[in-house]
């Protein structure tokens, strides 16, 4: 299977501070790949660089559209135009407008996807009436996707925790992405809830989009993952199955301390 995501030879540097060290990576269409590695290894700082906030020192990011095969240079372009270009992202702190419907904070993600202009919102014609009522409509299906239907009319600051995740999971989904990247979804979330959140990726998954998340959850990560990328320093030190990445010495010494049972 190629890869619609190929990250090569990639660097970032912080005052001299190395975050990222020549790091090559992938990730190929309907797969969840899970990236690990201690506090510090550079993982946000990789979501970072993929998703325009920062312009790496050297190396290459390429996205490949699965449908066309079209591919696409990714450095230095802005953040909003890499979403365009088909990935999306979760923060790891919840990033949601609190005083806005649950609906609306989805309809906002489909603004990449709209074409109408500010003169057809003012005059109502009928291509604006008509994109209007798609971006409820997907946003809707969406809702229902994440599990969130029931409370479309409800304030997303009034939402639960586990709640907020899956609200935040929509609103990147509505922006159509071939490839979702995940910061830690789990984070602070109970046992139920997370649970509830390895059911959605999977059906996420299974719904031709690729993932790619940074997580803590041992447990999560080695249930739900094809592929597992091990980080420290910057560097990519152990890739392969949870099965492979369970056993490696490299990996237990660098991260995981012990083997996970």
């Amino acid at each position: 299977m190629k890869p619609i995501l190929n990250v090569s030879d990639l660097s970032m540097d912080f005052g001299g501070i190395k975050a990222l060290d020549r790091l090559d990576l992938d990730v190929c269409a309907q797969e969840i790949v899970a990236l690990i590695g201690p506090n510090g290894a550079g993982k946000t700082t990789f979501f970072n660089c993929l998703t325009g906030i920062y312009l790496p020192n050297s190396g290459d990011i390429q996205l490949t559209c699965p449908q066309t095969g079209k591919k696409t240079r990714l450095n230095g372009l802005k953040p909003n135009k890499i979403t365009e270009k088909g990935m999306a992202r979760t923060f790891q702190n919840i990033r949601l407008f609190p005083q806005m419907s649950v609906l609306e904070n989805v309809m906002i993600g489909r603004h990449c996807r709209t074409h109408s202009l500010v003169l057809g919102a003012i005059l109502r014609n009928r291509r604006t009436r008509v994109e209007e009522q798609e971006t409820v409509d997907k946003s809707y299906a969406i809702l229902e996707k994440v599990g969130l239907a029931a409370q479309v009319d409800e304030f997303a600051g009034n939402l639960s925790y586990g709640a907020q995740r899956r609200l935040e999971i929509g609103r990147a989904l509505a922006t159509e992405p071939f490839l979702l990247l995940l910061d830690e979804p789990a984070a602070g979330m109970n046992p139920q809830e997370t649970t509830e959140l390895v059911a959605l990726i999977r059906r996420i998954r299974d719904e031709n989009q690729a993932i790619l998340l940074i997580e803590h959850d041992m447990k999560l990560v080695m249930t739900l993952s094809d592929r597992i990328i091990v980080m420290d320093y910057g560097q990519k030190i152990a890739q392969g199955t949870p099965a492979e990445i369970r056993g490696n010495p490299a990996v237990i010494k660098a991260y995981l301390g012990e083997e996970v049972g």
